[in-house]
């Protein structure tokens, strides 16, 4: 009898410890739950929404994708629980997500993912930049970028435009092939300038989409600023302020409109030593015709306009004889030459022929506001 007392006192003490651990049983809290768009595995994915990753019951705290080798740029908001690509994502491109979350009490979660983007019916990509990466330019030197085809949500295309350097630009369409990014004010001198279009992903159209980015990178020389004025035929060439060349000059003899030298804020284009000049619309024995090799020429304008060398000394600092170019001593005409840069500013006055903003590089004639208004962004300016 004493063994089976023993024995149930025993049993009893341990449904007692049974039911004391029972109660005090520790709930493990579930995991935080990782989703992303593109869905995982998506074979056609629309690669101008770009990539989203969020995290519901906890934080991420590690996000990583690749496309191909590359990875893709990201960020996370401020409460971490939410990851965006910084950009859209290239067509027809496979890409591969991890993620990992972190819950209460160190729960963590992890995704390990791949999905495709589609591949458009029609790709946009850059046809040109200019200026060229790593080119030294002057303090005007806009951005041109001209695309493969028309663009028709410029809106979108815009918002894939980023340029870093100093000061306030915006960028104005010219067509629907051609965006131009001029700043408010000329650059300032010596400084550095970094031009991406992220344009793959970018839903440029109806199944349209950018093929791939494109960055130039370039630096702005000493300030150039050249005057011209035709009245009293003389060219003034200031670097960084301090004049470094007056030049006697002949400017066009404004006998008709194409033979009259433009006013207004010219940039230099490009040069070159000789440069073959046609009179416009004139035919062997025509009045005025022409056909010459000129020295030391450097452009303007598209209207045949020119910084160049004569040797019609006795013009030059008395009267205006050219066909609308600016001649200047051929010492001084080659000292010019060899300094200019592309993007340098020739300011012309004197004339009534004003220099219209598409002929060259006219973009400084328009005015600010005015400027703005060729924005798809509805002239919102960029501040660097």
């Amino acid at each position: 009898m004493r063994w089976i007392a023993w024995a149930t006192a025993l049993l009893l003490m341990a449904g007692a410890m049974a039911g004391s651990l029972a109660g005090c049983a520790v709930r493990v809290p579930p995991a935080p739950r990782i989703t992303m768009s593109p869905a995982p595995d998506a074979v056609a994915a629309p690669p101008d929404a770009g990539l989203v990753v969020r995290a519901d019951g906890g934080r991420l705290t590690s996000v990583v994708a690749f496309a191909g080798r590359d990875r893709v740029p990201g960020a996370f908001d401020p409460s971490r629980t939410v990851w965006r690509s910084s950009w859209t994502l290239r067509p027809g491109t496979g890409y591969v997500v991890n993620a990992v979350a972190t819950g209460s009490q160190g729960v963590t979660s992890r995704l390990a993912a791949r999905f495709r983007t589609l591949r458009p019916q029609h790709a946009l990509a850059v046809a040109s930049v200019t200026p060229y990466d790593g080119e030294t330019v002057g303090i005007g030197m806009p951005i041109i970028v001209t695309f493969t085809r028309p663009v028709q949500d410029r809106a979108a295309v815009e918002r894939a435009l980023e340029v870093r350097g100093p000061g306030e630009g915006a960028w104005h369409w010219f067509g629907p092939g051609q965006a131009v990014y001029r700043t408010r004010r000329m650059w300032p001198a010596r400084s550095a300038v970094a031009f991406t279009a992220h344009l793959a992903g970018v839903r440029a159209g109806p199944g349209t989409y950018g093929a791939a980015d494109r960055s130039v990178a370039f630096t702005v020389g000493r300030a150039m600023v050249s005057t011209v004025d035709t009245r009293t035929h003389q060219m003034v060439v200031r670097q960084d302020g301090k004049v470094a060349q007056r030049m006697a000059i002949s400017a066009g003899m404004a006998t008709t409109t194409e033979y009259t030298t433009t006013s207004g804020v010219h940039l230099t284009m490009d040069k070159g030593n000789p440069v073959r000049m046609i009179s416009p619309g004139r035919q062997k024995g025509d009045p005025e015709y022409y056909d010459n090799l000129i020295d030391f020429a450097v452009r303007i304008s598209n209207s045949g306009e020119y910084v160049h060398a004569m040797g019609n000394v006795w013009a030059q600092g008395r009267v205006n004889q050219s066909h609308g170019c600016v001649n200047a001593r051929p010492d001084q005409a080659r000292w010019f030459y060899e300094h200019a840069l592309r993007g340098d500013p020739v300011v012309v006055t004197g004339t009534d022929r004003l220099l219209e903003p598409l002929n060259g590089w006219g973009f400084w004639q328009l005015p600010w506001p005015a400027w703005l208004d060729g924005s798809a962004l509805h002239g919102d300016a960029i501040r660097s």
